[in-house]
Parts: structure tokens; C-alpha cells; sequence
């Protein structure tokens, strides 16, 4: 048998007992000041109980590459690693959540470099059913992984790829033949040019885009303003600030294709 307490309450796991379904608030905090004593304990405890865990030390950045293994379970349907220290390591152990709807594992400051394309790759070959994909910032991230998740993931809604600086307009290609549902993308500070953008929004996924981001790219010129606001009907989020060669055409041509009051944020630079 093993288990620990917090007070009078003890967890606990054997052929003949389980671990209580619900428990206090309190044992779960005194579970993870304790962690390191029971990292191991904790992939007996039952989905419930974990997914409380998993909420704790997620938000806590206590998910690591060796720990993962121990929390997860097949009925994850959701998964924030953005303050977590992991690499492509953790995401091959996700194979068998296999519910998975939304992942972050965007960094919130600097670069995540121990994240792959391998890693996204191992990801869309056993999450069919991902909707949400925030990879802000995971600049070793390739066109090979987007386009895994493009062709494996055609439920995808939410995608966000700002900051991965490998990215081409590969990978807007793929989206945009592959995932019908998109709705909102940041591919900013990519290497994206006008014909991955027009490729995008052309694509299966034009009548349903509300969101684009694609601030700080430096090949963007006016065409892919002119792209967005003519394909895509719904857009009512639109950010193409510090884009160097786009000019005051845009906000022209954004006058004349937009009516009033359908766009409610928009952001551009003056050079």
C-alpha cells in the first residue's frame, strides 16, 4: 500500500482500497509542497483527483519532462505547459491522451528552443481532436510540425504560432487546405510572405476566420492586408503592426472593403 496524509486525511492505493474521490483543498497543497516524495504516488490516484493536480503544478510550473508520466491520464482534455520547463520528451509522452482538445505550451518571456518539430509531430499523430494549439515562441518549431498537426488535426480552431521564426507560408498553405474550422491564427513574427497568406485565406478555412495576427513580419506587404479583408468575411480581429513594407494603402483599402463597426480591433504602424 502506499499513500501520504495532510492531518487526519490520508491518500491511499492497494488491490482493496482506492483513493477517496474527493479530498480537500488543502491535501492537494500539502501534496504538491511534498512532490518530490510523491512523485510516484501520484499516477495511482484517480482522473479526478489528477486532473486537480495537473491544474496545481500547471500553474505552478512544476510540470517537467520527468514528472509528466506520473499526471497524465487518457482523459486529458486540456493541458497549459506555458510556465512549465519542458521539451519535445514531454509531448512524446501525451500519445495516449488521446481527448486532447486544447494544448499551450507557449513560452510567456523568452524562446522555448527545447521544443521541436518532433515533438508537434508526436502530438498530431495521437490528438485527433485538438481544437487549440498555442505554440507562441517555440522558435525551433518547423513548417514539418504545422503541417503534421495540419493533416492530422482537422479540428483545429485556434493556432498559434507568433514568434516561431522558422515558420514559411508552408504552413499556411497546409492550414489553410487542411482545417476548415480555423477561426483565429497569430503567425506573427514569422517568415511568412503575401502568398502564404493568400494560400490561407483562400483555403477551406476563409468563411470561418474571425482572427489574424500577423504583426512583425517583415516580407508582408499590402497584398496580404488586401488578401484577409477581401476572403474572409468574418474577420473582426486584424493586426499587421511593424510589417515594414506595409503602407498607408492598407488603411485605405481597410476603409473600403470594411463596413463600420464590423472591426473590433485593428493595429497597424505608419512608417
Amino acid at each position: 500500500m502506499v499513500g501520504f496524509e495532510c492531518g487526519s486525511f490520508r491518500f491511499q492505493h492497494s488491490a482493496l482500497s482506492t483513493v477517496p474521490t474527493r479530498c480537500p483543498q488543502r491535501c492537494l497543497w500539502c501534496l504538491m509542497e511534498n512532490i518530490s516524495r510523491y512523485v510516484t504516488d501520484i499516477k495511482l490516484l484517480p482522473p479526478n483527483i489528477k486532473d486537480k493536480v495537473l491544474k496545481i503544478m500547471s500553474l505552478q510550473g512544476r510540470i517537467t519532462d520527468s514528472n509528466i508520466s506520473e499526471i497524465l491520464h487518457p482523459e486529458v482534455d486540456c493541458l497549459d505547459l506555458r510556465g512549465c520547463d519542458i521539451s519535445d520528451i514531454a509531448l512524446l509522452q501525451l500519445c495516449n491522451c488521446r481527448k486532447l482538445k486544447k494544448l499551450n505550451i507557449s513560452s510567456l518571456k523568452k524562446n522555448r528552443i527545447s521544443v521541436t518539430s518532433e515533438g508537434i509531430k508526436a502530438i498530431a499523430s495521437s490528438c485527433s481532436f485538438l481544437s487549440e494549439a498555442s505554440l507562441k515562441r517555440c522558435s525551433n518549431l518547423t513548417d514539418e510540425g504545422v503541417l503534421a498537426l495540419a493533416l492530422n488535426c482537422r479540428l483545429l480552431k485556434i493556432v498559434d504560432l507568433g514568434g516561431c521564426s522558422g515558420i514559411t507560408d508552408v504552413s499556411l498553405q497546409a492550414l489553410g487546405e487542411n482545417c476548415p474550422f480555423l477561426q483565429s491564427i497569430d503567425f506573427s513574427g514569422t517568415q511568412v510572405t503575401d502568398s502564404g497568406v493568400a494560400s490561407l485565406v483562400s483555403g477551406l478555412c476563409a468563411k470561418k476566420l474571425e482572427e489574424i495576427h500577423m504583426g512583425h513580419c517583415a516580407n508582408l506587404t499590402d497584398g496580404a492586408v488586401e488578401a484577409v479583408l477581401t476572403c474572409c468575411p468574418q474577420i473582426h480581429v486584424l493586426l499587421f503592426h511593424n510589417c515594414p513594407l506595409i503602407t498607408d494603402h492598407s488603411r485605405e483599402v481597410l476603409e473600403q472593403l470594411v463596413g463600420p463597426n464590423k472591426i473590433k480591433q485593428v493595429t497597424w504602424t505608419v512608417y
